[in-house]
């Protein structure tokens, strides 16, 4: 229920400004020439523009591409797709307003600049409550949420196909991703930025050779797509139900004015900010109209209708789809793409959340750091064996009061010029 409430005002607030900043801005996300021009770069920097790229797509490109799409399919039906496109677009300009505004109020720390929305909150609206507000909630989604979900659904798809005790599924993901997080921050991000691309070409790969033998089919799909999209005849179950899990959807995949590309933005030790919004633009292109769409379409071209399900993750849905078009191997495939993709996100996630707490307390100490590495683990294998429906509901209401603040903030921001 608060959940409901928390999006009834943020869906409004997320594409009004997208619209806003689409005339402000003279519709910036339909410039290609210049995010793919963005992308090249004569600057000597410690962490490039296109790192924080694969640093932000890591935490979007996680199993809320798979999984998340599945349960948008599940329970707002094949017009939630079309929705999820058309919000991408609107919300773009919300993503290159916020990496600007990340890019202009970082701060250098010792290893690597920082920023994102607690620091252009607290320094450009002198607002030090609502930052630290944000930076908590930042923690809260991330580490408790979003890193829960990815062990919950590496947990839950292992386990249907390979019957693997969670706990032993539980104990592995902890272990290695603690070999990871102990790691410092630049290693992370170097880590990233040459593990996302492989593990997006390998998915984007094995989906399109599956979309091009279904090809006959394409026609039914993107009418079913289409027709429910806009089914007025039942209101509130068709086409408000579709247009509402639609959005949560894409701001939950793209994180268009969620605020946290801003973060991944500001390190980069870059100074040219315009290339570094135009990038976040592609991240949330790459996210929604390739990763979700590939997502979308292997379970569409499938029977998907006929399964039923209790506290259903939405991995369930995409492993019956990849068994159907691939057999044994659909399944090992996308088990594969589970953990590469909930990994990065688990470790992109950290990131975030060790952002935060160093906003929060700027001379944390190398304990206080152990102590939060080791919670954070703590709670990756409680995550992998608790209801996801817990987790998700968790997920939506706190990734909507984000896209409040943040947009609250960006507009605010705006409007006095500080951008």
């Amino acid at each position: 229920m608060l959940s409901k409430i928390v999006w009834a005002i943020a869906t409004p607030l997320l594409l009004i400004s997208g619209i806003y900043f689409t005339f402000q801005l003279k519709g910036v996300q339909f410039n290609l020439k210049k995010m793919i021009k963005s992308l090249k770069t004569k600057e000597e920097t410690t962490i490039s523009p296109i790192q924080t790229l694969m640093l932000s797509s890591a935490a979007k490109i996680g199993v809320g591409s798979i999984a998340g799409i599945a349960l948008a399919l599940y329970f707002g039906g094949e017009g939630t797709i079309f929705w999820l496109w058309i919000t991408s677009f609107i919300t773009a300009p919300n993503a290159f307003v916020e990496s600007l505004l990340g890019s202009k109020h970082k701060v250098k720390e010792k290893e690597i600049y920082m920023g994102g929305p607690s620091y252009y909150i607290k320094n450009g609206l002198n607002n030090k409550k609502l930052s630290f507000i944000y930076a908590i909630f930042i923690i809260v989604v991330y580490i408790l949420c979003f890193s829960s979900i990815q062990t919950n659904t590496i947990a839950t798809s292992i386990y249907h196909s390979y019957h693997i005790n969670k706990y032993v599924i539980a104990i592995l993901i902890t272990f290695i991703s603690g070999i990871v997080i102990f790691k410092n921050i630049k290693d992370l991000i170097k880590m990233i930025s040459a593990f996302v691309p492989i593990m997006c070409i390998i998915y984007i790969f094995i989906g399109i050779i599956i979309i091009i033998y279904n090809k006959d089919q394409l026609p039914n799909v993107f009418y079913r797509i289409f027709d429910a999209a806009f089914n007025f005849k039942s209101f509130i179950s068709g086409f408000l139900t579709s247009l509402i899990i639609g959005i949560q959807r894409g701001i939950f995949s793209n994180e268009a004015g969620i605020g946290t590309g801003a973060i991944a933005s500001a390190t980069s030790d870059t100074k040219n900010y315009i290339n570094q919004g135009y990038i976040q633009i592609l991240g949330v292109y790459f996210t929604s109209l390739v990763i979700c769409s590939i997502s979308a379409f292997l379970i569409l071209l499938s029977p998907y209708q006929t399964l039923h399900f209790e506290n259903v993750n939405g991995i369930e849905i995409s492993l019956y789809a990849l068994k159907y078009h691939l057999g044994s191997f659909g399944e090992f495939f996308l088990i594969l793409s589970i953990l590469l993709f909930a990994f990065s996100t688990i470790v992109a996630g950290y990131y975030y959340g060790e952002s935060s707490l160093r906003f929060i307390d700027k001379k944390v100490s190398k304990a206080k750091l152990i102590v939060f590495k080791i919670i954070t683990l703590f709670i990756l294998f409680i995550g992998a064996i608790i209801k996801p429906g817990i987790l998700w509901n968790m997920s939506d209401f706190i990734i909507g009061l984000l896209a409040i603040i943040n947009i609250y903030s960006i507009l605010k921001l705006y409007k006095k010029k500080k951008i």
